[in-house]
C-alpha cells in the first residue's frame, strides 16, 4: 500500500488521525516500505490480537488507554507515552483493558 501523498510533509495528530469503532479493531497504514511498516490501531475494550509470531523486531508505541501484551508468555501492562519492543520469533498477543490506541513499527531486516 503506497502512503497517500496527502499525508507527507506535514504534522499528524496521531491520537486523532484513528478513531474508534464500537467492538471493533481499526487499523491504518501510514508507511509500508520494504525496510518497515508504521501502522496506528484503535482497539475498542476487550479486542485485541491472538497470539501470533512475527519474523521481524516490532515496537508498539502507546498513544492512548491501557493494553496488556502477552510477550513470551510474560505479561507486559501499558500505559500512554510507554514504548515496548517485541522480538521477532516470539509469540505474542494483546488486548485493549481499555479502549486503546498505539502506533506499531515494524522493522523488516534483509
Amino acid at each position: 500500500m503506497k502512503t497517500p501523498e496527502s499525508w507527507k510533509s506535514k504534522a499528524i495528530d496521531l491520537k486523532e488521525f484513528i478513531k474508534y469503532s464500537k467492538a471493533s479493531v481499526v487499523s491504518k497504514t501510514l508507511v509500508d516500505k520494504g525496510t518497515g511498516t508504521l501502522t496506528l490501531f484503535s482497539f475498542a475494550k476487550g479486542q485485541g490480537l491472538s497470539e501470533h509470531t512475527a519474523p521481524y523486531d516490532a515496537v508498539v508505541q502507546v498513544l492512548d488507554g491501557q493494553a496488556e501484551l502477552v510477550i513470551g508468555g510474560k505479561p507486559v501492562k501499558t500505559l500512554p507515552g510507554e514504548l515496548v519492543i517485541m522480538p521477532a520469533n516470539i509469540p505474542h498477543s494483546l488486548r485493549a483493558v481499555t479502549k486503546f490506541k498505539m502506533l506499531l513499527t515494524m522493522i523488516r531486516e534483509k
